[in-house]
């Protein structure tokens, strides 16, 4: 539209106002309410329409992090079934003293399976130094130096990441207790001096 039709349209558009106000002055108020009420209900539309996207949003980020949460431990129960035969290959080799062809063949073997589940973010649980509950099960204790070190592994555990697939079953150190000023005394003995 050219400018002096805007400008016409425009025109009759506010002399028709002008005629319907000069009218009985009825028209007006209800026309103002079905404004209102459209304009109520056309927000309400929108924020319904909001609350959907809205919601869509949270599922579609929930969907992606849950498949990716999926993926990231779906070896995770093949892995679990692996660990016994892993530990088959750990008694093998720990009960031979021999080191021959046959030996480092069935090594190699127990490295490429470690590779593979470390490739899946599978990995042993470290039991050089501290107890640590989420990672280790305390079977028995032995004296030692210092209280909470691992003195032997039982078992060897595994994680996937922060997630235990199954715990390292360890002998745990205890102090002993240290004998001094604070030892009670039995009142027997303190009468017969």
């Amino acid at each position: 539209m050219t400018g002096r039709s805007r400008e016409k349209v425009k025109a009759e558009e506010e002399k028709a106002q002008a005629e319907a106000a000069e009218g009985t002055g009825c028209e007006e108020a209800p026309a103002k309410d079905e404004l209102a009420e459209a304009r109520e209900l056309a927000d309400q539309y929108l924020n319904a329409a909001k609350r959907i996207q809205a919601d869509f949003d949270n599922y579609r980020k929930r969907s992606l992090r849950d498949t990716e949460e999926f993926r990231k431990h779906a070896a995770d129960g093949l892995a679990t079934d692996l660990l016994a035969t892993l530990d088959d290959l750990d008694r093998a080799l720990d009960s031979t003293g021999e080191d021959n062809e046959f030996i480092r063949g069935v090594r190699k073997v127990r490295q490429n399976l470690m590779k593979t589940l470390a490739g899946y973010g599978i990995g042993e649980v470290p039991t050089d130094g501290a107890f640590d509950p989420r990672f280790h099960e305390a079977l028995c204790t032995v004296e030692g130096e210092e209280d909470g070190r691992i003195a032997e592994v039982f078992q060897k555990g595994y994680a996937s990441g922060d997630r235990v697939l199954r715990y390292s079953k360890v002998k745990v150190t205890k102090a002993p207790e240290k004998s001094g000023s604070n030892e009670a005394v039995d009142p027997a003995e303190e009468k017969e001096e």
